[in-house]
C-alpha cells in the first residue's frame, strides 16, 4: 500500500456551517502546509473523490456532520468505525455521503485506510459565513486536527 498521505476538505461554502470542511482545509493550506501531505478540495464527495483517493495509503476527510452533537464538536475516527444512522427525511448537499463513501470504497476494493474529522454543524441554510456558534470554535478545531495530523497520519509506523 502507499504510503502517500492526502487530507480532503468536502462541503458547500454557499450553506453555511457545511463549508467548514472547506474552511479548515484552507486554514491547513495557509498556515500548516506539510510536503509530505497532497490537499485537496472537493466542495462535494462525488465519485470523483474515490478516484482520487485510491491512489493513497492514508486520507483524512473532514467534513460538516449532523450527530446530534453540540455545535463545532469534533470526532476523528476511521470511516469504517463511524456508526451510520439514516434518517430517509434528511437530504445531503453532497453528491455522496459518508455511507456512500466507505459502501464505494469497499465494493471497488480501495485499500485506502480513511480517517474522518467530523465537524458537528448547526446553521446549513444557504448563505455564506459560519455561523457564529461554529466560528468560536474554529481555532480549536483547527488545532485538534493539526494534533491528529501530526500524531496519526504522519507519525513512523
Amino acid at each position: 500500500m502507499s504510503k502517500k498521505i492526502a487530507v480532503v476538505g468536502i462541503g458547500n461554502t454557499l450553506r453555511r456551517d457545511d463549508g467548514i470542511g472547506i474552511i479548515v482545509l484552507e486554514s491547513l493550506l495557509e498556515f500548516y502546509k506539510r510536503e509530505d501531505i497532497d490537499y485537496f478540495n472537493f466542495s462535494g464527495a462525488s465519485f470523483d473523490l474515490l478516484y482520487k483517493i485510491k491512489s493513497y495509503g492514508v486520507v483524512l476527510l473532514i467534513d460538516g456532520i449532523n450527530a446530534g452533537l453540540n455545535v463545532g464538536q469534533l470526532l476523528i475516527s476511521e470511516l469504517k468505525d463511524i456508526e451510520y444512522k439514516i434518517d430517509n427525511s434528511a437530504t445531503s448537499t453532497h453528491e455522496l455521503s459518508l455511507k456512500d463513501i466507505f459502501e464505494f470504497s469497499q465494493k471497488l476494493g480501495i485499500k485506502t485506510k480513511i480517517y474522518v474529522a467530523g465537524i458537528q454543524v448547526g446553521d446549513t441554510s444557504f448563505g455564506e459565513g459560519l455561523s457564529d456558534a461554529l466560528k468560536n470554535k474554529e481555532k480549536d478545531i483547527i488545532k485538534k486536527i493539526r494534533e491528529f495530523i501530526d500524531k496519526i497520519l504522519c507519525s513512523p509506523p
